[in-house]
C-alpha cells in the first residue's frame, strides 16, 4: 500500500526530474542527499526513505508530509515535492547549508543578548505560524534550528517534523520529544498543548546566552524530577553579564503552569532593553 495520499508518480520521475548527488547525511531508515532539478539547475536535499527499514513508524512520517503540505514560512523547511517507488520514498526539501544552531552554539560558547534575541525572533515567529495553523512542533532543540547559509547573519529554519501534530486529530497526550527540552505538563501525563514549544524555547534561550542547560543530570529520571519542579538559577559568574530583561523573559517561558506561560504573541512583545549589545 502507497505511503503518500497524493496522486502516485512512476518510479522513474525522480531520476526524471532531479540529478541525486552527494550524500549529506544518513539516519537508520534514510539518507539525505543533494541533488539538483534538472531543468531549473536549483540544488535541493532529498531525504531518501527505505520503506522495509520505516516499518511501523508510517504513521509517523505520514503525519509528518501532511503536516509540511500545510506549511509556507520563510523560516521554515519546504516540502517541495515528493515520490515514491515500490521500495523507496523521496521527499524533496529546501537545501540548508549553515548547519545546525547547536553547532554554532558550540563553536562560540554562548550568543550576546543581541545575537539571541534576534535566533529567538526569527523562531517565536515561525512558531507563532504553526500554533495558528493548530499544529505543535513537540521537538523544538538546537539540532532541529538550522540555519539557511553558512554566512553569520544567516537566517534559522525550523526542521524536522517528524513528532509535530496537529492539535484537529485530538487530545495530546502522548509523552515525546527530547528530554532536556521537555515540558512539566508532559512529563505528568497530563494533557498538553502548544505550551510545550514555549517551554523548549525557554531551554534554548537559556543555553543560547550561557551555553549550558537550566536542567541536567546524567540520569534521565533526575532530570526529569528537575524539570518536573522547574528550579533552575542564573548562576554566577555566567549570568551576571546578562539584563534582568533576558532573564525575565527566560522566567516567563520556563513558567511550571502552562497557562501562565508566555504564548508567542506575549513573547514577541517582550520589552528590548536597547544598550550597546543588548535585545531582549
Amino acid at each position: 500500500m502507497p505511503l503518500m495520499r497524493d496522486p502516485r508518480k512512476k518510479a522513474e520521475d525522480i531520476s526524471a526530474a532531479y540529478e541525486l548527488k552527494e550524500k549529506l547525511g544518513e539516519g537508520s531508515f534514510s539518507e539525505v542527499r543533494v541533488a539538483q532539478h534538472i531543468r531549473s539547475r536549483r540544488l535541493v536535499a532529498v531525504k531518501c526513505i527505505r520503506k522495509r527499514a520505516l516499518k511501523g513508524k508510517e504513521s509517523m512520517l505520514e503525519n509528518e508530509i501532511a503536516v509540511l503540505r500545510r506549511i509556507n514560512h520563510e523560516n521554515i523547511v519546504s516540502l517541495l515535492d515528493t515520490f515514491e517507488t515500490p521500495s523507496k520514498l523521496y521527499l524533496v526539501m529546501t537545501l540548508l547549508t549553515g548547519g545546525e544552531l547547536l553547532d554554532r552554539i558550540l563553536e562560540r560558547g554562548s550568543y550576546t543578548e543581541r545575537d539571541a534575541s534576534r535566533v529567538i525572533r526569527q523562531v517565536l515567529e515561525a512558531v507563532k505560524y504553526l500554533h495558528q495553523l493548530g499544529i505543535v512542533h513537540r521537538d523544538l532543540k538546537p539540532e532541529n534550528l538550522l540555519y539557511d547559509t553558512p554566512l553569520e547573519d544567516s537566517k534559522i529554519v525550523i526542521s524536522d517534523f517528524g513528532l509535530s501534530k496537529m492539535e484537529d486529530q485530538g487530545v495530546l497526550s502522548t509523552a515525546c520529544g527530547t528530554p532536556a527540552y521537555v515540558a512539566p505538563e508532559l512529563l505528568q501525563q497530563k494533557t498538553y498543548g502548544k505550551e510545550v514549544d514555549l517551554w523548549a524555547l525557554g531551554i534554548i534561550s537559556f543555553i543560547l546566552l550561557c551555553g549550558y542547560p537550566p536542567f541536567y543530570d546524567e540520569n534521565d529520571t533526575q532530570l526529569y524530577k528537575q524539570i518536573i519542579k522547574a528550579e533552575y538559577e542564573f548562576d554566577s559568574p555566567y549570568w551576571d553579564e546578562i539584563s534582568d530583561s533576558a532573564k525575565d523573559f527566560i522566567a516567563h517561558l520556563l513558567q511550571k503552569d502552562p497557562e501562565k506561560r508566555y504564548t508567542c504573541e506575549q513573547a514577541l512583545q517582550h520589552p528590548c532593553k536597547h544598550t550597546s549589545h543588548r535585545c531582549f
